[in-house]
């Protein structure tokens, strides 16, 4: 006797099978992308930094501008406390010490009052803060006078012992840090070297790695995202080898009396900022960020140990570099109110 199939047992077995076809295709989908992994770069850092006693100080760039209308709007006000204590909590979680802050002296209120309101948060939660101070080209002519100016006003406001928050901002065998944005080598570097140093306390200026005529006048220098000799690639594939193996071997070579500050990044893509050039670096599911913040290891290890590693960056998420997680969790309540899917 025949019998004949029962199609409620049929129906189950396709939706079974097309189910199985689905996960197949996606895993195939993602080996032949080159990512039989995704790894986010919180969940990176956390597995590899579990001994920070034997690792760089860990760092993190902030952009400071969020809320303000000229950058893009990402859900946050940089000026809301709360979401200022969620950042902090969360890079403290993953093993960072500290955000050097993105700032442009007291010309800028909007960063300027971040950095404020920042330290304010971190000296409350035993996190530090530095300055990354970048020069503004407003009158080239005067670049030197500027930039005197304005570190003059950070000291008074932010580094000196005396100043309201004091105990948060970063320092390095006792000496306050500034780290330095230089654009269009204008500014006159031995003028604001012999001006800091007249300071109580003088600082220790790390400069970003590019030629400068004042190179022997800095403490140190930082690495910063580069795609390195093969320039960048339409397909994003150069993650920067090149430039890393340079620095570090260069840095090593002929620059052991300095502060040494590597680089970490996740990626590159500017093409959501207004100042695009289409610079691209692929992410490759967590593997650029991985492979930048384990590549040190090449030329430092613990008896010649590196002293910072500073990662490009928190939430630069106009170009692409940012490596902060769940920024739904950072927008104000009223933002997601009466809203089931406001994101």
């Amino acid at each position: 006797m025949q019998t004949q199939s029962n199609p409620c047992c049929l129906f189950r077995h396709r939706r079974l099978l097309r189910a199985l076809y689905f996960l197949l295709g996606s895993a195939a989908m993602l080996l032949l992308a080159g990512c039989p992994e995704h790894r986010e770069p919180h969940q990176v850092l956390r597995q590899s930094f579990q001994a920070p006693e034997k690792s760089p100080t860990m760092l993190a760039v902030y952009e400071p501008w969020f809320g303000d209308r000229d950058h893009l709007d990402v859900g946050y006000s940089s000026h809301d406390p709360l979401v200022l204590y969620k950042q902090v909590e969360q890079a403290k979680s993953l093993g960072i010490s500290g955000f050097v802050v993105d700032w442009y002296g007291n010309k800028k209120p909007y960063m300027d009052k971040t950095f404020f309101l920042l330290q304010q948060v971190a000296v409350e939660n035993d996190f530090k803060v530095a300055l990354m101070f970048d020069e503004i080209v407003t009158d080239p002519s005067r670049m030197t006078e500027d930039a005197i100016e304005n570190l003059d006003f950070a000291y008074k406001a932010y580094i000196a012992k005396d100043s309201p928050h004091a105990g948060a901002y970063l320092r390095y065998s006792g000496h306050p840090v500034i780290f330095i944005w230089p654009k269009g080598g204008k500014t006159d570097w031995a003028r604001v070297r012999q001006s800091v140093d007249s300071w109580p306390d003088p600082p220790l200026l790390i400069y970003k790695d590019e030629p400068s005529p004042y190179a022997d006048l800095f403490d140190g220098v930082y690495a910063w995202i580069h795609p390195g000799k093969p320039g960048w690639q339409a397909d994003g594939s150069n993650w920067g080898q090149s430039y890393l193996d340079r620095f570090y071997s260069r840095m090593t070579a002929e620059h052991s009396d300095k502060i040494i500050v590597g680089a970490a990044w996740p990626g590159f893509d500017d093409s959501r900022a207004t100042w695009t050039e289409n610079r691209y670096m692929d992410r490759k599911c967590g593997k650029t960020f991985e492979q930048t913040l384990h590549y040190f290891h090449r030329y430092f290890d613990g008896k010649n140990p590196m002293p910072f590693m500073l990662i490009a960056t928190w939430n630069d998420h106009e170009e692409g570099t940012a490596i902060e997680h769940d920024i739904a969790s950072l927008k104000p309540a009223a933002r997601q109110s009466n809203c089931s899917n406001a994101d």
